[in-house]
């Protein structure tokens, strides 16, 4: 599909169903909504349409629909696969306009939100009512639920709570002809017809865009503590990840971050905690909760046991909200320091969490063959890898020609070991050409199959997912 423009005719149409307030064409509107955070891509778009209902999201549809005009949901722009980006132009439909919560279900445990809420907005707001939203990505002071369950988005308590998927029970959502659904029902079970929520989330905006959400909630921990670890090694560190579980414990959170991370992080942020230091080969941020407190301690410790059997170093317990807050601070500015030091790719590996040291040696390997140096840190406890490749002095067309072959090699590693390319940032525009290393061209068809039926035109988010 070619770049395609908004003709005059058309974005008077536009006009007319979204009035002055949301719609515009300036160079400004379009260079804001033309990127998200993927490495230092932009792709503008023609008009970016900011509809404050379901029933203007639906007549934008309709008219993109009536002229064959693409178009592309757009969250916060807190992407990282560049699912957001117009690569063929037309209509950049915003959805932060539509940000209220609707409804918080108290006695049935369930809240339901507009697609453009942001995720700490709605996590605070049922944390008020002794209430609890799990997922929590490393944005999600800017990041909004319709962009978290379009990308089924994770975060560091995915490895206790699950995912986005796991906490959405129904969907409004508008398809590319414009009709209105609802995908599920409000119930804790579902057996009745395909299963079109969960197929939805993590669809990426390839098949309809969400307008509305009712998602679970659970009641909020009464307790928690927090701990750093050290460790010599970055493999000991990720050799300890499945050693707890298998140990009989569950933390709520089992972050890991290697050394070059942390000595970032610490060049770009304030109020870090003092105990940080550049000399240990990783980190371990690991976070027990629970509603005794006694129950709490017996796991910490079980945890502590099984560092100290993988070399680790002094445990550090954050002994107050502010040095939990601290500690949270520092882990959820990693990315925006890695962004701050150089242009970089970064790869969302995820594998079972017994083979992560494997993975973890593999792609230094890789890099070293290459001549590439890699920045790693992640949600260990799922084992979940996000591999940060530096472009630092690499020229422009190893950029361009030679680093895609060591990406491939990092994500047939990473399938070798069960694992597959994605854990949470979801396949967008610059993981696509690799989606033939996970699936045969039998699972591709299934999933065009799926698009067609859909989106027969082939105008949501087109460029996106399928190769």
């Amino acid at each position: 599909m070619p770049i395609i423009d908004v003709i005059e005719s058309v974005y008077q149409q536009l006009l007319v169903a979204l009035g002055p307030e949301g719609l515009s064409r300036s160079d400004e509107a379009r260079k804001a909504y033309g990127h998200d955070e993927t490495e230092d891509l932009c792709f503008q778009p023609s008009v970016v349409a900011r509809p404050a209902s379901t029933g203007q999201v639906s007549a934008v549809v309709r008219i993109c629909a009536e002229h064959n005009l693409p178009i592309t949901p757009i969250g916060g722009r807190t992407g990282l696969s560049g699912g957001a980006l117009s690569v063929h132009g037309g209509v950049a439909l915003a959805l932060d306009r539509m940000n209220a919560i609707e409804h918080i279900d108290e006695q049935n445990l369930q809240v339901t939100v507009q697609p453009g809420v942001i995720t700490q907005v709605l996590q605070e707001a049922v944390a008020a009512k002794g209430l609890y939203y799990p997922p929590d990505p490393s944005s999600r002071g800017s990041c909004t639920l319709g962009g978290n369950i379009a990308e089924n988005a994770g975060g560091p308590r995915a490895v206790k709570y699950g995912v986005t998927r796991d906490f959405v029970l129904n969907l409004e959502v508008v398809l590319p002809n414009g009709e209105v659904i609802w995908t599920g029902a409000n119930t804790l079970k579902n057996a009745t017809g395909y299963d079109l929520t969960r197929l939805l989330v993590g669809s990426e905006g390839t098949l309809g865009i969400i307008t509305k959400a009712v998602l679970r909630l659970a009641p909020l921990p009464k307790e928690n503590r927090l701990m750093l670890v050290p460790f010599a090694s970055a493999e000991k560190a990720c050799e300890a990840v499945s050693a707890t579980f298998r140990a009989g414990v569950t933390p709520s959170a089992m972050e890991f971050i290697e050394r070059d991370a942390i000595v970032w992080t610490m060049q770009h942020t304030e109020g870090l905690p003092a105990q940080l230091s550049s000399e240990p080969g990783a980190y371990m941020l690991i976070e027990v909760d629970g509603d005794h407190a006694d129950a709490i301690m017996r796991e910490c410790e079980a945890i502590v046991t099984v560092m100290e059997k993988h070399e680790a170093g002094e445990v550090l317990f954050a002994e107050s909200s502010a040095e939990k807050d601290a500690l949270w601070r520092m882990r959820r500015s990693v990315p925006v320091s890695v962004k701050a030091h150089s242009v970089y790719k970064e790869e969302d590996t995820v594998v079972p969490r017994y083979e992560l040291p494997r993975l973890l040696k593999g792609v230094k390997e890789i890099g070293a063959r290459y001549g590439f140096s890699s920045v790693c840190y992640g949600h260990a406890g799922d084992g979940n890898l996000h591999v940060n490749i530096i472009k630092g002095d690499l020229s422009d067309a190893f950029w361009e020609h030679e680093l895609p072959k060591a990406i491939r090699e990092i994500f047939a590693l990473t399938v070798s070991l069960g694992g597959t390319l994605s854990g949470e940032h979801g396949i967008g525009l610059v993981q696509r050409p690799y989606m033939d290393i996970a699936f045969n061209a039998a699972q591709l068809n299934v999933m065009r199959a799926i698009k067609q039926a859909f989106d027969p035109q082939g105008i949501m988010n087109p460029g996106k997912v399928l190769p």
